[in-house]
C-alpha cells in the first residue's frame, strides 16, 4: 500500500505500539485501511490523568522517547521569618536549555501563559527561556488560615501550556492541557489531562487539537480500541 508521507521523528516506543495495534487489529479482522489514516499522523496526542498535589512533581515526556522534556512542580513550604508564612507555587521547568514555555514577565514574576484552545503555537510565538510560574498562594500562619492566590492559571480549567522542545537538535512544538485550583488557604494544585506534539520540525501546533486525519492518539483510548486488549500492550 502506498503512503503519501511518513510519520517523522517518532520514538521507537510509539512505533512499537503502532505495530502492536496493527497486529491486534488484524487478528480481530480490522482492515488495514482503518489504520492507514492514524499511521500517517503528524500530531501525537497522549491523554493523561495526573494530579499534581503540593510537594509533588511530574515529568512530561512529550514524544515518548524516555527523556523528560519538562517538569511540572508544585511546592508548599514554611518560611523562616518571625511571622511564619506558608507559601507555595506551581512551576513549569524545562529539562534542557533549548526548551521553552510560552509566557511573560510581570514585576518580579515570570508567568506561564494560560492559553485557550485553538491557539497556534509555533516559530512566531512569544517563548522565553527558564522556569515559569503558573500560580502561587499562601497564608500567614501567625494570624489566619485564610489565604491568597494569584497568577494567570488561578482557578482555571481547560487551559494549555505552549511548549517548545528539541528532538535530535531540531525544534518541535507542543502543548499540555491542565486544570488549576487554589484552596482557601492558598494551597494550589493542578491536574494534567493530556499533551501533544507536532512531529514535523518547526511546524506550528494548535492547542487542543486531538481529532482529525493528522492526529494519532497513544495510550489508553487510542488505536487499541480497534481490537480488544491492544491499548494495554506495553511499549518496549
Amino acid at each position: 500500500m502506498k503512503r503519501s508521507r511518513k510519520l517523522a521523528n517518532l520514538s521507537q516506543s510509539i512505533h512499537h505500539r503502532l505495530n502492536m495495534y496493527a497486529l491486534a487489529a488484524g487478528a480481530a479482522g480490522v482492515g488495514v485501511v482503518a489504520l492507514s489514516q492514524p499511521a500517517d499522523a503528524k500530531i501525537v496526542y497522549t491523554p493523561a490523568h495526573k494530579q499534581i498535589m503540593p510537594n509533588h512533581s511530574i515529568p512530561l515526556d512529550l514524544n515518548h522517547d524516555g527523556k523528560t522534556d519538562f517538569r511540572i512542580k508544585n511546592t508548599w513550604y514554611s518560611t523562616t521569618s518571625v511571622d511564619e508564612d506558608i507559601v507555595g507555587s506551581i512551576n513549569v521547568i524545562p529539562a534542557r536549555k533549548a526548551n521553552a514555555i510560552v509566557g511573560y514577565s510581570h514585576t518580579d514574576f515570570k508567568w506561564a501563559s494560560a492559553l485557550a484552545a485553538g491557539v497556534k503555537v509555533g516559530p512566531k510565538t512569544a517563548f522565553s527561556p527558564g522556569n515559569k510560574e503558573m500560580a502561587s498562594g499562601g497564608y500567614d500562619a501567625g494570624t489566619t488560615t485564610v489565604g491568597w492566590c494569584n497568577g494567570p492559571w488561578k482557578n482555571l480549567r481547560h487551559r494549555y501550556l505552549g511548549l517548545k522542545f528539541t528532538i535530535e537538535g531540531k525544534i518541535h512544538f507542543g502543548w499540555a492541557k491542565l486544570n488549576e485550583s487554589c484552596a482557601k488557604n492558598g494551597e494550589n494544585s493542578a491536574f494534567l489531562t493530556g499533551y501533544a506534539y507536532e512531529t514535523v520540525a518547526n511546524k506550528p501546533i494548535v492547542t487542543g487539537k486531538t481529532k482529525g486525519p493528522d492526529v494519532i492518539t497513544v495510550g489508553p483510548g487510542s488505536l487499541g480500541k480497534l481490537a480488544a486488549g491492544a491499548s494495554a500492550m506495553p511499549a518496549k
